[in-house]
């Protein structure tokens, strides 16, 4: 990875890469509690299975109780929608809980969402993101058991972790027992990045974990609860239904996309890299139809690749809006090479930094949130390059590999 000193103009990396990313293309791809005796993880060949679609491991769970379900638009099972694919099958589903972008997920990041019904069959959403963003009291009676299915991106700072964090507390409050239908992790394979440190917490980013966590839902509540990281975890009844033929090495492409800025398998793997932008001057494409693929910023020196954010439903006030942004296009990097090099790409970060003609202007109030520290933004200002930051943050993220290995219920 290009990231000596002497390397090329800041973000000629990025060309380069993208160049040696086409060349070296490639297309082939070839016991929490409560989870029944004798269902391993199949080996071989076999098409991955989501919990969901699992419904012979959980049916006695649901049957006859009445179901509280957290859920979105990419909670499917062979197509259909959870909340579909479980009233067809006799379950009871009494409330919907809606997370970050809606139950049909057509909000933008960080829109408040105001509880509704599904209009399709007529239930009552309560929305975890807008005034509250765990359930109240009042928003869980009558509930008997808590379905949660959210389709995970393996990031600290992407909320639906934070939202399953929210939802387990306020269930064990409530002595609801928590079924997680749990789904891989396209990140599954990454571990990497400063570990939140007391003082940081938020709703980007509530435990001791790095930004890529390397978890699934299931692994990653296990872990909460397992850690004390929860509150009332003594109390918790957690049951988790297994993927079938996953392990965390295992490339896996959602059927449909998390929320509506991580539009493809690209933007996915680009995310935990590009996510730390949010905290700058710089934009990674919203607005655009390429979203958590490019860099680029007005002020950046032009790679041959320039952009306009404009205003979209998914992206109502972008950074940069209506302004031409210069950098790289990044959709030119092939899985095979996003596969190979699995680590963050600091160096990205490093070259806009020192590139920035305004440096006091270039980290905003959100940076140190979405890092977990401020330790990160200190060190490239103080002149860190990308091994810098490896170098600086390999100890942690061995000792939290460590802690996390009991709790994973896929190989590695």
């Amino acid at each position: 990875m290009l990231g000596s000193k002497d390397r090329p103009k800041p973000l000629r990396a990025l060309a380069l890469l993208a160049l040696l990313a086409i060349m070296a293309s490639c297309k082939s791809r070839k016991s929490i509690v409560g989870e029944p005796p004798g269902l391993e993880t199949p080996r071989g060949e076999q098409q991955v299975r989501v919990g969901a679609a699992r419904f012979e491991a959980y049916a006695d769970w649901v049957e006859g109780k009445k179901l509280g379900l957290v859920a979105n638009q990419a909670s499917v099972v062979d197509g259909v929608h959870l909340l579909d694919f479980l009233l067809k099958n006799g379950a009871s589903v009494e409330r919907v809980y809606s997370p970050e972008h809606g139950f049909r997920s057509n909000a933008a990041a960080g829109e408040e969402i105001s509880d509704d019904r599904d209009r399709k069959t007529g239930i009552s959403i309560v929305s975890l993101y807008g005034k509250n963003k765990r359930p109240s009291p009042e928003q869980l009676r009558g509930i008997e058991l808590m379905v949660f299915d959210l389709q995970d991106v393996g990031t600290r700072f992407y909320t639906y972790v934070s939202t399953l964090s929210y939802v387990l507390e306020a269930c064990a409050a409530e002595g609801i027992p928590v079924l997680i239908l749990d789904r891989p992790n396209p990140n599954g394979d990454l571990v990497d990045g400063p570990v939140l440190k007391p003082g940081f917490e938020s709703f980007v980013g509530l435990h001791p974990v790095p930004v890529a966590h390397g978890l699934t839902l299931g692994e990653y509540a296990a872990m909460a609860a397992g850690e004390g990281w929860l509150e009332h975890s003594d109390r918790l009844e957690l049951k988790v239904v297994r993927c079938e033929a996953w392990k965390h090495s295992t490339p896996f492409s959602p059927p449909l996309p998390p929320s509506p800025n991580l539009p493809n398998e690209q933007a996915i793997r680009l995310y935990p890299s590009l996510c730390f932008f949010e905290g700058t001057d710089v934009s990674i494409g919203r607005g655009t139809d390429y979203p958590f693929q490019v860099v680029g910023a007005p002020w950046m020196e032009s790679q041959g690749f320039e952009f306009k954010p404009k205003k979209r439903r998914e992206a109502p006030s972008p950074p940069h809006l209506g302004e031409t942004c210069y950098g790289a296009d990044l959709r030119a990097f092939s899985e095979a090479y996003l596969k190979i090099h699995r680590s963050l790409y600091w160096f990205w970060l490093v070259d806009a930094y020192r590139q920035c003609p305004h440096k006091d202007r270039f980290f905003n109030s959100y940076f140190d949130k979405l890092a977990g520290t401020d330790e990160l933004r200190l060190a490239i200002v103080a002149g860190a390059d990308a091994e810098d930051l490896s170098r600086r943050f390999k100890p942690e993220i061995e000792a939290f590999k460590k802690l996390r290995k009991p709790y994973l219920l896929y190989s590695e």
